[in-house]
């Protein structure tokens, strides 16, 4: 590498060149004595003045090795900034003082010294681009063997990738060309590697060209290409592996440290979601914000998009310490400006959670603590009830009582219609909101969406931990469906309703299209390699206690609100009378405090009147359904509308 005394050296060298030979072209390598004066004079402040508009557009800090493009036009303003100064002076300086014409410097000199003083810089530094990179090649030629990979994309990320690869030989791979579906491009070479073909060729070019690997670099590419492109890839026997999408790739470049296997959350891939960065930065900028259940999957995103924006302060709440230490830690490493402070608390303990409350006076508070596997609350339905209704009737009276701005509940589609108790719960838990934003100066706001991607305990890391086993997986019912998000997905869309809302609503969130579980299993065996049903066996084992084949994310599709969000929208859910409410919960918590699971069972059943007990069976998978027959406390709803529904997205 070229050290920098060494670099100012050679610009000034550049710099004294060009001139001399602007001089010599312009008088036709005749220098008679009085021009020759002129040049001899002229020559250091012309020079000078050159290197400080270098300097003053930041040149001599650029890296000669990897010099491009914008590099080159920086260069282009400093030269001309500085030209257009001597052309200045070449023409008012006359006209001021009539000595100065000693020094008057013909403008077809200044003209060729600015073209020639361009070039010359771009020059050295593209030479020593070209040398660094001829250099690598000679010690990857004597090293080990380069991976041979396709691209798939000739787009713009497929550039900028081309581009990093030549630029990283330490990485070990040779890109060796381009498939693209556009036919326009068939042929055409795209940043120095040619396009091959179409992607249905991939079989053919990859056999033909020795490829070992194959590179998604298509930017937010829909989740069925991805698919298509992958099984294309499995067929012909070679790896693949994807670029991330577009919004990861800052200032023309991309990290290449961020190429990684092809991931299911590829597969289901929708357009990537857009949050309304001006209302939720209004929301928590400068504020004090405290996360509930801070360490958990939905809890510690919420986190990091949180911090994003610039909160006053960030008050995590986590009873489990190891999660709350590894939450913090990241947090504290990638946001020092911020201050975080790490609460461990129990949000069930009344007496801990109003000191944290009197400590920090929160502005926002985003409650995502809870109990949340169906099959396990079915046999602690009193845990159930504790931690999702009680947790929540405790951190929901502090805001009140401690005046948040605003309360927003992490809420599920299990709430609708639920078979399950910790449906049940989380429904309960709704109400409870609903009921206690009548008289509250706090606006209480649920967000109510379907299962999370990758969540802890969630079906792909057990689905991936049978796969390792080497089989079976286990899937409960070959039309069991569930409507799935990424976890910053889930993440950004409750900040988006937590801002947009004034109080007492149930906000849905647009999952797309509910996914059958056996065939997320099967892509997962695909993306490992390996062919369903042959190498890994899939075993249906029937559905569990409190779960149902598929899963709503409410009950009325005539009634809901669209939002300013097209991925948001507003539920209206059933009014309940505020004495029943608040007495019906209070009787709850009496009765789960108990060891029998029956009465917990049925006092849910009068609080939602929809709720169908599942009780945990013996020896058998599929659960006995009993539907608890109660009525609501007041019916509001018009005719023809269903009691205690909420409504559906609209497609």
């Amino acid at each position: 590498m070229l050290n920098r005394g060494l670099q100012i050296a050679l610009d000034i060298a550049v710099l004294s060149v060009a001139y001399w030979l602007a001089f010599l072209f312009r008088l036709e390598f005749t220098l008679p004595a009085a021009w020759l004066t002129v040049l001899l004079v002229t020559w250091p402040y012309v020079v000078v003045l050159q290197y400080a508009g270098m300097t003053l557009f930041g040149v001599p800090r650029m890296s000669w090795r990897y010099v491009n493009m914008s590099d080159g036009a920086r260069i282009l303003v400093a030269i001309g900034a500085s030209s257009a100064l001597l052309i200045t002076v070449r023409l008012v300086g006359p006209m001021l003082n009539e000595s100065v014409s000693i020094v008057v410097i013909p403008l077809g000199v200044l003209a060729m010294n600015f073209a020639l003083a361009f070039l010359g810089l771009v020059g050295v530094r593209a030479l020593r681009r070209l040398h660094g990179e001829a250099t690598d090649r000679r010690r990857q030629d004597v090293g080990e063997e380069l991976t041979r990979v396709l691209l798939i994309g000739a787009g713009q990320a497929g550039v900028m990738v081309a581009r990093e690869l030549a630029n990283r030989p330490d990485l070990g791979l040779h890109a060796v060309g381009f498939l693209d579906d556009d036919p326009h491009k068939l042929g055409v070479s795209i940043g120095g590697l040619t396009v091959l073909g179409r992607t249905s060729d991939v079989g053919a070019i990859s056999e033909s060209k020795h490829v070992q690997r194959a590179l998604i670099t298509i930017a937010n590419a829909h989740g069925q290409e991805i698919r298509r492109i992958t099984e294309l890839c499995r067929d012909a026997r070679i790896e693949t592996k994807i670029i991330p999408g577009i919004y990861e790739i800052v200032g023309d470049r991309v990290n290449l440290s961020r190429i990684r296997e092809v991931a299911i959350e590829d597969l289901l891939g929708r357009e990537p979601v857009q949050l309304d960065e001006e209302i939720v930065g209004a929301a928590i900028q400068s504020r004090v914000v405290m996360i509930t259940g801070a360490g958990g999957s939905i809890g510690s995103e919420l986190c990091r998009q949180v911090v994003r924006f610039g909160p006053a302060r960030l008050v995590l709440v986590e009873r489990f310490e190891n999660a709350l230490f590894e939450i913090h830690r990241e947090l504290t490493a990638a946001f020092p400006h911020v201050q975080i402070e790490p609460c461990i608390a129990d949000v069930c303990d009344r007496i801990r959670m109003e000191q944290l409350f009197t400590l920090a006076s929160p502005e926002l508070v985003f409650h995502a603590a809870a109990h949340k596997h169906v099959p396990m609350m079915e046999w602690n339905p009193g845990e159930a009830v504790k931690n999702n209704v009680g947790g929540t009737r405790i951190v929901a009276d502090l805001s009140d009582r401690f005046r948040v701005q605003r309360f927003v509940l992490v809420s599920t589609d299990k709430a609708v219609n639920p078979t399950s108790v910790m449906g049940a719960t989380k429904r309960v838990a709704e109400l409870y909101l609903q009921t206690l934003s009548r008289g509250s100066l706090t606006r209480f706001v649920t967000v109510r969406f379907g299962n999370v991607l990758g969540s802890a305990g969630s079906v792909i890391p057990i689905f991936r931990e049978q796969i390792a086993a080497g089989g079976p997986i286990t899937v409960t019912h070959p039309e069991m469906r569930r409507y799935f998000m990424t976890i910053p997905e889930a993440s950004q869309l409750v900040l988006q309703a937590g801002a947009m809302g004034d109080g007492g609503e149930v906000f849905i969130l647009d999952m797309g299209e509910p996914v059958r579980i056996v065939d997320l299993a099967r892509d997962l065996i695909t993306l490992s390699g390996l062919r369903p049903d042959e190498d890994i066996e899939i075993r249906f084992s029937g559905v569990r206690p409190g779960e149902k084949l598929f899963e709503e994310l409410s009950t009325d599709s005539e009634h809901a609100d669209k939002t300013k969000h097209p991925k948001v929208f507003i539920g209206r859910m059933t009014t309940y009378s505020t004495d029943a409410v608040m007495v019906g919960v209070d009787t709850l918590l009496e009765v789960a405090a108990g060891t029998t699971t029956d009465p917990i069972r049925a006092a849910l059943g009068e609080l939602v009147p929809e709720y169908k007990i599942a009780r945990p069976t013996v020896g058998k998978a599929v659960p006995t359904v009993v539907s608890v027959p109660a009525e609501p406390v007041e019916d509001p709803d018009p005719p023809g509308r269903k009691s205690g529904s909420t409504p559906a997205v609209p497609n």
